[in-house]
């Protein structure tokens, strides 16, 4: 059952059109008259997604935090862009080796600016900026969901517990098998790399490109559309059935019908709105309504146009994760038949 939408998105977009007026007259515009949303956007930025619990339920960073964000940024670009100590000793047995260098990373350079003022989280309800609890269903759902096998160094617990979650690929995160990448997706939020989205528009579609796995969102424009008439749940997939409506010169985009992982219903829908923003950008606002969650939670963001173009995601090309996977699951299970054989 979804839950009522929360009275904040409403008023935080009231608050953004009124901002966006001046903005609409010289937006691009559709033979039918409606804002033009095609181009490349670049939507990383500085700001986080959920709010630091120490602003406890402050929307607005001042100056002096808004420099902090940039110190840290470069900081940890400065730190990170060193070269290694050729000399240093390998890590301890299981533990961390790092991730990609610097140059990979594309986390933004400034906060991101609305109403003239910087948000301190992209979450704006609940009221602390961070995400609801899980329902106890929703935690039991997370708890056995597919995992790495680097979170497992306990040794191939799997074997007693009669579990299988590396017996081979179809076990494994949709991520890692380079299916689809949910975070960045819908709603659409911004990572530590890539980072740019294209649409292109026609009065009726727009196709949202995402960057990360390479995924093209189709939503239908259909003023006349019953969003509860869709079609069969059988045919959910993991990016839903999305359906948009004009408000104005605001899209609103209902999605719903959405897998949780292959042939697992989600019981889940969320609205997005893109409304036009000075200089060919937009305002990106969202509601998710999840029955994994204890309520619905919402936020917004700037979407800067780009001069830059999304490359091919090829994900699969050099990537030896799945494969190091399996691998180190098989090592952990000869491990543990040696011990039991030696105990014995």
């Amino acid at each position: 059952m979804f839950r009522k939408l929360p009275t904040i998105l409403s008023l935080s977009v009231l608050v953004a059109a009124a901002g966006l007026a001046t903005a609409q007259e010289d937006y691009p515009r559709t033979p039918s008259g409606k804002p033009d949303f095609s181009g490349n956007y670049d939507i990383s930025t500085l700001t986080p997604y959920q709010r630091p619990t120490r602003f406890g339920e402050r929307m607005y960073l001042n100056e002096e935090e808004v420099q902090a964000l940039r110190d840290r940024e470069m900081g940890i670009r400065q730190a990170d862009s060193e070269p290694g100590d050729p000399n240093r000793e390998p890590p301890e047995q299981g533990g961390s080796i790092g991730s990609y260098n610097d140059f990979w990373f594309d986390r933004g350079d400034e906060p991101f600016v609305l109403n003239g003022q910087y948000r301190t989280s992209i979450l704006t309800y609940p009221e602390n900026g961070r995400l609801p609890p899980r329902t106890p269903e929703g935690q039991a759902k997370a708890d056995a969901a597919p995992r790495f096998a680097w979170e497992d160094l306990g040794g191939a617990w799997w074997l007693e517990t009669g579990d299988q979650p590396f017996d081979g690929p179809e076990n494994q995160q949709i991520q890692v098998r380079c299916i689809f990448h949910p975070a960045s997706t819908i709603p659409v939020t911004p990572r530590v790399y890539n980072n740019l989205k294209t649409i292109v528009q026609t009065d009726d579609y727009l196709m949202l490109y995402i960057e990360w796995m390479h995924w093209a969102r189709i939503i239908r424009i259909d003023d006349e559309t019953n969003f509860q008439e869709r079609r069969p749940a059988e045919l959910a997939t993991f990016d839903g059935e999305s359906v948009g409506r004009w408000e104005g010169d605001t899209l609103v985009v209902e999605t719903a019908n959405f897998l949780d992982r292959p042939h697992v219903p989600a019981d889940r829908r969320v609205i997005e709105r893109f409304s036009p923003l000075e200089g060919g950008g937009l305002v990106y606002a969202f509601t998710v309504e999840d029955a994994d969650y204890t309520d619905s939670y919402s936020g917004e963001m700037v979407w800067p146009k780009t001069d830059q173009i999304p490359y091919e995601y090829a994900c699969h090309e050099g990537n030896y994760s799945m494969e190091m996977t399996l691998k180190g699951a098989r090592v952990k299970e000869v491990e543990h038949y040696l011990q039991a054989e030696a105990e014995d």
